[in-house]
């Protein structure tokens, strides 16, 4: 902030103020860089996803026939992917010796799974990571599973626990 000297005789001074804004002008301009950049990598960064599962506070309605639901477990060696209510059998995906899971069979199951006429004009789908003691399911896995699934058309892909999938493996 700049003031003006009088430079003439008298008593009196001057109340003239120059303001600087220029420095605010650069705060101003970076700020804005910051938040149009925030801004996009909001957008791009989000994963859009329901909760899925049981809720203590829903209510209880009388469901004479309940459709049926295509449960995926991921497990730390092997996923297994099941439907609920329907007689077709469960898939079984087991690591590589990489240490990596078969994903295109993964994919593959999926996709004939949307082929069936129960799933055709559905878009849900449950996904639950169960880890154990030892080793845990590592969260890329888990969000591999569900971008493979919104790709397939699994647009209501739910994260739930494991102990509420529709369908579970019988050990």
């Amino acid at each position: 902030m700049g003031a003006a000297i009088d430079t003439g005789g008298g008593d009196k001074k001057s109340v003239n103020v120059e303001l600087n804004i220029v420095p605010y002008i650069d705060l101003m301009s970076c700020l804005t860089a910051f938040l149009l950049v925030v801004a996009v990598w909001v957008n791009l960064a989000q994963i859009t996803i329901q909760p899925k599962g049981k809720n203590r506070n829903q209510p209880i309605t009388d469901v004479i026939d309940p459709p049926p639901v295509i449960s995926v477990l991921i497990q730390t060696d092997i996923i297994y992917v099941g439907v609920s209510r329907l007689a077709i059998d469960p898939v079984q995906i087991k690591k590589q010796p990489g240490g990596d899971y078969d994903w295109t069979t993964f994919e593959n199951s999926l996709i004939a799974l949307k082929k069936e006429e129960a799933f055709a004009e559905r878009n849900d789908l449950e996904i639950a990571a169960e880890s154990t003691a030892l080793a845990t399911v590592k969260y890329n896995d888990v969000i591999h599973a569900m971008d493979i699934a919104v790709k397939v058309g699994f647009h209501g892909v739910g994260l739930s626990e494991p102990t509420s999938l529709s369908w579970r493996p019988t050990l």
